[in-house]
Order: C-alpha cells, then sequence, then structure tokens
C-alpha cells in the first residue's frame, strides 16, 4: 500500500505560519520599552524632585538674602527706600567698628554668652548623667527637659520679667528674706546680663541634656563594665570612660551654643522694661542682634544693619573653622 507525504504547506519569506497571529512591534512591547523609559527616567529624577523643595526654600529665603544684605552693605540705603543705592563702598563696616555701641554690643555678646553657655553646658550633662540610669518613669523626665525649649520666648521671657522685677519679684523677695537688700536688675549692667542669661539656660539645658543622653547611651557597656572590674567608682567611670566617649559632642554643643549666644535676640527684648532695641536704659545688655534691629528697624539704616549682618556671619565662619580645626586634631589624637 502505497503511503504518501503530507508536507506543511510553504510560507512566504518573513511571513508567519498558520494558526499563530502575526507579530505586532507596536504593541506589547512598545508599551514595555515605554514604561521602561518611563522608569528610568523616573528612578533618574525622581531624587531631585523630592529635594527641590529644600533648594526652592533655601534660594528664596537664604541665598538671596544673604547676597542682597552683602550687596546692600556697600550701599548707603534707607528702609523707607530700599532701591535707592548710593555706593559706598566699606563705608559701612568703618563706621559700625568706629562705633562705640558695636563694641558695647559685642562685649555683652560676649560675656551674656559665656554666662548662658558654660552653666548651661555643665547643668546639661549632670542631667543627662542622672537621666543615663534607670528610673522609674525616665520617659516622663525626658519629655519634660524638652518643655522649655518647646515653650514661647516670648512667654519665658514675661515670666522672667516678673521674677526678677525689682520691687515685687520673687527673686528679690528670696534674696530679701536671706537679708539680701534689693536688686535692680534691669537697670545694673551685670544683674541685668546674668537675669536675660538665666532666660537662655532654663530654655536650652533640657536640648542639650537629651544630646548628651543619647551620646551616653551609644557608649559600649563593656567599658563601663571593665572599668568596674578595675575597681573604678561611678566617678571615675564618668571621668575616665563616659567624657572622653563624648569628646565630639561636647565640642557640637559648645560650637551651636556659641553660634546660638551669638544671636541672642528675643530674650534681651522682651526683657527690657521699655520693651526697645537698646537694651536698657544705657545698653547695658544690648546684643549684636540688638544692635542690628536698632540700626535697621529703628534708626532705618539698612546699609548699615547689611554690614552688621555680615559681620556677624563672618564671626560664625571664624567659629566653624576653629570648630574644624579642633575636631581634626581630636580624631588624629584619637
Amino acid at each position: 500500500m502505497a503511503t504518501h507525504d503530507t508536507a506543511a504547506p510553504p510560507t512566504k519569506e518573513g511571513g508567519a505560519a498558520p494558526g499563530r497571529p502575526p507579530a505586532d512591534p507596536t504593541g506589547a512591547e512598545r508599551r514595555r520599552a515605554r514604561l521602561s523609559r518611563r522608569w528610568q527616567r523616573d528612578m533618574r529624577w525622581s531624587p531631585y524632585a523630592f529635594v527641590s523643595p529644600f533648594f526652592l526654600l533655601f534660594l528664596a529665603f537664604g541665598l538671596f538674602p544673604l547676597i542682597y544684605t552683602g550687596w546692600a552693605s556697600l550701599h548707603q540705603v534707607e528702609m523707607t527706600a530700599p532701591t535707592d543705592m548710593e555706593w559706598v563702598g566699606l563705608r559701612n563696616y568703618t563706621r559700625i567698628f568706629d562705633d562705640d555701641f558695636f563694641w558695647n554690643a559685642a562685649k555683652n555678646t560676649l560675656t551674656i554668652g559665656i554666662i548662658s553657655t558654660v552653666p548651661q553646658l555643665l547643668m546639661a550633662m549632670g542631667l543627662a548623667h542622672i537621666l543615663n540610669y534607670k528610673l522609674r518613669a525616665s520617659t516622663f523626665y525626658r519629655v519634660a527637659m524638652l518643655a522649655p525649649y518647646a515653650t514661647s520666648i516670648a512667654a519665658a521671657s514675661l515670666v522672667f520679667v516678673l521674677l526678677f522685677g525689682r520691687d515685687y519679684g520673687m527673686i528679690n523677695w528670696a534674696l530679701d528674706f536671706v537679708g539680701i537688700g534689693p536688686v535692680d536688675w534691669q537697670s545694673d549692667k551685670w544683674p541685668s546680663q546674668f537675669a536675660v542669661s538665666t532666660i537662655v539656660i532654663w530654655r536650652w539645658t533640657g536640648y542639650n541634656a537629651l544630646i548628651y543622653l543619647a551620646a551616653m547611651q551609644a557608649i559600649p557597656q563593656d567599658l563601663y563594665e571593665s572599668a568596674a572590674l578595675d575597681g573604678a567608682s561611678r566617678w571615675k567611670q564618668f571621668i575616665h570612660v563616659t567624657l572622653p566617649s563624648l569628646r565630639p559632642t561636647i565640642l557640637f554643643t559648645v560650637v551651636v551654643s556659641t553660634i546660638g549666644a551669638t544671636q541672642v535676640f528675643g530674650e534681651p527684648l522682651l526683657f527690657d522694661a521699655n520693651k526697645g532695641a537698646s537694651g536698657g536704659s544705657e545698653h547695658q545688655f544690648q546684643t549684636l542682634g540688638l544692635y542690628l534691629y536698632e540700626q535697621g528697624w529703628v534708626n532705618q539704616h539698612l546699609g548699615r544693619a547689611s554690614a552688621i549682618a555680615w559681620t556677624m556671619f563672618l564671626i560664625l565662619i571664624v567659629v566653624g573653622i576653629v570648630n574644624y580645626v579642633i575636631s581634626r586634631r581630636l580624631r588624629a589624637s584619637s
């Protein structure tokens, strides 16, 4: 019996076999390619879109005011006519350096900074050391540490004005109770600077204490156990283990507190009985921030105020350079 071979019918070159749908290059493959390109663009540009709000706000409220005040500091310009500028070069800088009120404000800023920063950091270190132990309701104490920081400057300053009142203040009442006469906290130089410093201490001690506490909790417990096995008391452990481990954190808080002390403004402004920018009747607690405010917004000298602002900015740059040098030396020594 003869057999007949049945072969598939020939197909055209480049054609598709019968029963299979023809390939569609404009269909699913093109959609996948388009989605792949979109995904690549998204992965490439999305991070820039996420961080762009910060840079836009920085350009609007950070870089532009910095450049504008730098340009205005080289001109004679008044707040009443900020577009009328007369080129004077460095005359605004030479005038403020020849101004006795500027140097008075600089000295007041230095003394208030020292009086407020040193006790503040020492107290913060002690509070952090206490909170580092296992205490009941430790979360409550840590939240309480931040309460002064979260309090309005205006509210805190007004309360301290009442506490340091000359005739009916609680501080003078306590001093009279122990036989010390009343102190005029707002008129005398050193008492007024001490009173302003207490507001700064009250507001920022808890904040720095939590920074120290976080750094203490990052210290390995093995170091304390080894020191205890060697017979070191808790005081010696604090001196020889805790403090050396906290050197970078201590340096950070010192620099931040120094910058904050240079920019002190709200506390002395609200502590003044006349609520002015003079820092007392004889400028006894006028800081650089108040001096800048007085020149710019009271006396309407925008160019001179811009020069003061840039002088303060250069001071902060010097503080940052000192911080960088000390940090490098600490890293090299460790």
